[in-house]
């Protein structure tokens, strides 16, 4: 490990300083990143917008993504630049944030990749982050429980070809019902890939569902 420091560093996203192998950047850079400040126990922007498309408990975003951020350049190197230890350092962060009190979740379910997307990447970006927080926290979580449909979002549909493309995105893989689902992705931006998730599992059965992500736009 000690040779592989020496001759591939782990360099701070954002102004390229030397860090060490468990950072993502500099105690500097650090200090730049727009912390949301979310209490999951209570109704923050990120509910009001979810309330909007779905019924839903909780939810939490960690970070605010913003052009050219810190923020956007972390979650980018995590999604493209190969760096998938990220995941486990974001997820120290929210846990440090993050309190369920008394409205822990009963599993955590992660947005899929397309398996022609997770080829080409390697690995989905959101399993390391899920996977440590359900060590930490004692909560199960099921990579598979959800199954995404179509290799890429249709970019220049009308709206209503877009709708019905969008309920039709995802489908669930198993019978579940009578549970608390926390979904996880990386960033929350119109909630469209939110809502369609979360839809699949509201149909599936008596389940209630929240939210956390990484990021929210």
């Amino acid at each position: 490990m000690l040779l592989l420091d020496l001759l591939f560093p782990n360099r701070c996203v954002e102004c390229n300083r030397i860090i060490h192998h468990d950072e993502a950047v500099c105690e500097l850079c650090f200090d730049q990143i727009y912390f949301t400040h979310h209490d999951y126990s209570e109704s923050n922007l990120l509910t009001e917008k979810c309330r909007l498309l779905f019924p839903i408990e909780q939810a939490f975003a960690l970070m605010q993504f913003e052009e050219e951020s810190t923020s956007q350049k972390i979650i980018h190197q995590l999604k493209y630049g190969k760096r998938e230890k990220i995941g486990k350092i974001i997820a120290n962060w929210t846990l440090e944030k993050m309190d369920f009190t008394d409205l822990k979740p009963d599993l955590l379910v992660t947005v899929p990749l397309h398996p022609k997307k997770l080829k080409e990447r390697g690995y989905n970006q959101l399993h390391l982050f899920t996977d440590t927080l359900s060590k930490e926290l004692k909560i199960p979580c099921d990579h598979h429980l959800i199954k995404r449909n179509f290799y890429k979002k249709a970019q220049a549909k009308k709206r209503r070809e877009q709708r019905t493309f969008n309920e039709n995105l995802f489908s669930i893989t198993k019978q579940i019902s009578n549970q608390h689902i926390l979904i996880i992705d990386d960033v929350f931006t119109t909630g469209n890939t939110m809502s369609a998730v979360a839809w699949e599992i509201l149909k599936a059965g008596n389940n209630k569902v929240s939210i956390l992500v990484m990021a929210m736009d």
